[in-house]
């Protein structure tokens, strides 16, 4: 079995959604995460996991949307985490490629949620996308203050260094059709030493569709197709991947294991 631990079923109508469900599961993708962007949004996803089996949901502001309202305080969203379908906050971070949010809200908004995902126990999922230094400073910074806690970088796309700061501090590392792409052999090649117990694949439909679907409006059914790159990348079979990368899910998702 797979798990899409990374996608926003919210962006297909609910007529449409049915369908993708199905066949996600045809595929072979047991369960999915679908990810909060906003508080109002975030409110929807927990009534939505209720309603379709092997649903999952994360609860936070994304880095676009983080001077669009009040920024929510870590008990906040520590309280609206208690839900059992809810079993991560985020997704969280910094983003300087669009620069939709003033920096400094943005660093205000990733470390609430950091304290948050403290306070419930359970991990941060983080948006990194041309802000490797500052990520790592603020996790960095955020752990020496007040504690350890579990985190991932998702749809991972940056250097090294970013990868390297955020296994040293425990964190895991989440592969996306990006790492089907021709043009993303750094991408291969970080993938290929993270440790094994570390990784963990998604989609981020409906975007970023893995190659041969790219251009297309992505879903979680392809996310085999990145388990398949990434098992030729760590020369293992496409099963043994899907399994491996299950374990490391419910590992760092520990309300799933429940």
């Amino acid at each position: 079995m797979l798990v899409d631990s990374h996608c926003h079923l919210d962006y297909f109508t609910p007529q449409e959604l049915p369908d993708v469900l199905a066949r996600a599961a045809a595929a072979g993708v047991g369960e999915m995460v679908t990810i909060g962007t906003t508080m109002a949004q975030s409110a929807l996803l927990p009534p939505m996991t209720e309603t379709y089996a092997h649903l999952w949901c994360t609860i936070g502001v994304h880095p676009h949307h983080a001077a669009e309202a009040p920024i929510p305080t870590p008990e906040a969203l520590a309280t609206i985490a208690e839900h059992p379908r809810v079993i991560g906050i985020g997704e969280s971070g910094l983003d300087y490629f669009y620069d939709r949010s003033p920096r400094d809200i943005q660093a205000e908004n990733f470390r609430a949620h950091i304290r948050g995902a403290r306070l419930a126990r359970v991990p941060l999922c983080i948006h990194a996308r041309d802000a490797d230094d500052d990520i790592a400073l603020i996790l960095k910074e955020e752990r020496d203050r007040g504690g350890a806690f579990d985190f991932l970088l998702h749809c991972f796309s940056s250097t090294r260094r970013l990868a390297e700061a955020a296994l040293e501090m425990g964190g895991y590392i989440s592969l996306s059709g990006i790492l089907t792409f021709p043009k993303s052999a750094e991408i291969r090649e970080i993938a290929r030493d993270v440790p094994l117990d570390r990784l963990l694949v998604e989609t981020d439909a409906p975007y970023l569709a893995p190659l041969p679907f790219r251009g297309k409006r992505n879903e979680p059914a392809w996310v085999a197709h990145t388990a398949k790159v990434l098992a030729e990348v760590r020369e293992m079979t496409p099963e043994a991947m899907a399994t491996l990368t299950t374990a490391n899910f419910r590992r760092l998702f520990r309300k799933t294991a429940a």
